[in-house]
């Protein structure tokens, strides 16, 4: 459904993604990456937005890029928020419809079903400027469906909704993807994960990592992780870890600090507990390093380039 061969994308000399290749089947597919990595851009050229320039772009088989007969075959649901507060979700998305080429009548009853498909229809007529953050959420998906497209592209459209909403948006999503091809851009693992879809990981503009979620799960569990641990005693601590398996490296920092790298966190941090108590060592901080996206991104690109 999606392939990128060799793709490359630059903004003169700012490099977008670089050196892509990706194959799509038809399905529900997450692209995961944090802030910066190249979603926005990778996903500009799957719509068409964008041309590549290097490499090959093709969405059911043809170039997306000024074609509109792909271009009527995808919904598109941009991470920036509706600037036109004053008109009502009825009046947005049939807006939307007409410019996929249906007349007045066809957009508005198309418009009516996207709008009850999403549960808007209650607040249909309401200007979007009184409406929350996940009601003009669902207005604008109800915008990227509403012409029935078979692949629905979806940018970062959980940010800044509360639980509830992330929760309602995200079986709303599952549901429609249930019988249609899905791509939906997010910085956050957990958001994905319900969607049941698969993953691509991007950083730094380039493919890092690709499967399903309890692959890419097992990979960043499977990535080297350190432990940093402050304690009264850290030179006895050391010698304590170094009797099991769990533990990859050593090395102290300051007179009170032990760093362990490790590829078994959970197991580590329980005999580091144990420890403490059996030995008497007064431990201040235990502190696993940067499990944010960045930090557990960092140590897939050290895997991907063949680190340890």
């Amino acid at each position: 459904m999606i392939s990128l061969q060799h793709v490359t994308k630059l903004y003169g000399q700012v490099i977008g993604v670089n050196d892509v290749t990706v194959n799509l089947a038809q399905g529900a597919h997450g692209l995961l990456g944090p802030n910066g990595a190249g979603k926005t851009t990778l996903l500009g050229l799957v719509t068409g937005q964008l041309r590549p320039t290097m490499g090959r772009v093709e969405v059911f088989g043809e170039k997306p890029f000024g074609n509109p007969s792909v271009l009527a075959r995808i919904g598109y649901c941009p991470a920036g928020d509706i600037r036109e507060r004053s008109v009502t979700p009825m009046q947005w998305v049939t807006y939307l419809v007409r410019l996929s080429g249906f007349s007045r009548h066809d957009a508005e009853r198309r418009a009516g079903v996207a709008l009850e498909e999403v549960r808007l229809s209650a607040a249909a007529d309401r200007p979007i400027g009184t409406l929350s953050k996940g009601m003009r959420q669902r207005a604008k998906i109800a915008g990227a469906l509403a012409h029935d497209p078979e692949l629905l592209v979806l940018d970062e459209p959980f940010d800044g909704l509360d639980p509830v909403a992330r929760h309602d948006l995200a079986t709303l999503v599952r549901e429609w993807a249930a019988h249609r091809s899905l791509l939906v851009a997010s910085h956050l693992l957990h958001e994905i994960e319900p969607l049941g879809a698969g993953l691509v990981v991007i950083l730094g503009s380039r493919v890092v990592a690709s499967g399903s979620s309890s692959e890419i799960r097992s990979l960043i569990d499977a990535t080297p992780a350190e432990v940093r641990v402050v304690c009264d005693a850290p030179r006895r601590l050391a010698e304590i870890v170094c009797r099991g398996d769990d533990a990859r490296s050593l090395r102290f920092e300051r007179d009170d600090t032990l760093v362990i790298g490790t590829r078994q966190a959970g197991l580590l941090a329980e005999r580091i507990t144990a420890a403490a108590v059996d030995e008497g060592i007064a431990v201040r901080e235990v502190a696993p390093d940067d499990r944010s996206l960045e930090g557990v991104f960092g140590r897939l690109v050290s895997l991907h380039r063949g680190g340890a």
